[in-house]
Order: structure tokens, then C-alpha cells, then sequence
């Protein structure tokens, strides 16, 4: 099933809807400020092996996880003061943010790391960030990508190749051709893993 989501004013009919996919099980495709993202609920382990075989991706590579703000990331991992100094002048925007994680405990094997660290997105998309505020915690994301592991940009596109193996899609208009980019804050100072979307010289905002 695929619904059509307004990015300014996202119907909140919708948003409940995928939220009930959520939280029974469901895996939805869903828009962010990058890519498409395709996604469960990080508590729900069966979801999460299911995303695991739609991508075609070996288990043990961590996902990351999406975030309503910066508040709600300290609830997942652990944040220095100068990561927080830095990352409040990013949030919302198109970064990943490598963490400590925090509450290792509760949180599923399959997003935490081998350094224990938990891979965080705050996305500047009103509809991904409605549908952690009303699921109550946060939701995975992995990006939309064909077989060969090129992002899939037209909604389209990914209705065709996915529509069948995803219990809803939330269309909200084209994506960018370029993923998030990845800062890394497990250290003194800020490294960025990955160079995407994003102006990074905000890394040097005191």
C-alpha cells in the first residue's frame, strides 16, 4: 500500500497508520531530508532481520536509528558537552551521529555496534520525525538502494521494487541523489566517517 504524505502538512491520518504498521511488526518506506528510508521499530527484532533480507545485507552491520531531536538521543546514547554544542547546530539536518550507546541492555544487538556505538539521525523531513513523536521511540533507517546498492531516487522506482515486500510506503515527493553524511563523536574531537549531504563546516561552530 502506498500513501501520498504532504512534506509541509503531513495528513495525520497517515501518520497514524504507518505508526500502526509500527507497531505491529510492519516494515514501511518512509521519506527523510537524503534518501528514502525503509524501516521498523528498533524494539522489534523480527522487522529488523526482515529489513536485513529486503536489502539483501549480512546481519552484523549495524542500522542506524531516527530521533525526534537532540533530547530524545540522550534517552539512546551517551552525549559529551561538545558533542552537544556542535550537534545542536546540526539537528535538524542530514547527518548520522556515531555515539556511545547507552542502554545496551534494552536495545537490540542488531543497531549497536562492535565498539558499542549506535548510529543516530535527527532528519530535517516533518513526516519521519511525526512518525517517531507518535510511535512513542525511535524507528530505523536504511536507505532505499536496488540490488547493486544504487539509491533509488524516484518514488516510482522504489513502489515498484519494494511495494510487495514492505507492508506500506509513505511517498512525500523525490529524495536527493546522496546519503547522510557521517560524523563520528566517540573521540575528543569530531571525524567525519563519511562526506554527503551536509555542510560540514558547521563541525566548527562553538
Amino acid at each position: 500500500m502506498v500513501l501520498h504524505v504532504h512534506p509541509v502538512t503531513p495528513q495525520a491520518r497517515h501518520i497514524e497508520r504507518a505508526v500502526g504498521v509500527l507497531r505491529d511488526g510492519g516494515v514501511i518506506i518512509y521519506p527523510t531530508d537524503t534518501v528514502y528510508g525503509i524501516g521498523c521499530s528498533i524494539f522489534n527484532t523480527n522487522a529488523i532481520k526482515r529489513i536485513y533480507q529486503i536489502k539483501e545485507q549480512r546481519e552484523g552491520k549495524p542500522f542506524s536509528f531516527i530521533c525526534s531531536d537532540l533530547s530524545h538521543i540522550s534517552e539512546y546514547a551517551k552525549v559529551s558537552n561538545a558533542a552537544f554544542r556542535t550537534m545542536k547546530h546540526l539537528i535538524p539536518g542530514p547527518y548520522t551521529f556515531l555515539l556511545p550507546a547507552a542502554r545496551l541492555k534494552q536495545l537490540p544487538k542488531s543497531i549497536i555496534s562492535k565498539r558499542k556505538t549506535v548510529g543516530i539521525r535527527v532528519p530535517d523531513n516533518l513526516i519521519c520525525r511525526m512518525l517517531v513523536k507518535a510511535l512513542g521511540h525511535p524507528i530505523l533507517s536504511a536507505g532505499v538502494s536496488d540490488v547493486e546498492g544504487n539509491i533509488l531516487q524516484d518514488p516510482e522506482d522504489i513502489r515498484t521494487q519494494f511495494e510487495d515486500r514492505v507492508d506500506l510506503m509513505l511517498e512525500g515527493g523525490g529524495s536527493l541523489f546522496q546519503l547522510s553524511t557521517i560524523i563520528d563523536f566517540t573521540e575528543d574531537q569530531p571525524v567525519v566517517v563519511r562526506e554527503g549531504a551536509g555542510d560540514i563546516s558547521m563541525l566548527s561552530v562553538e
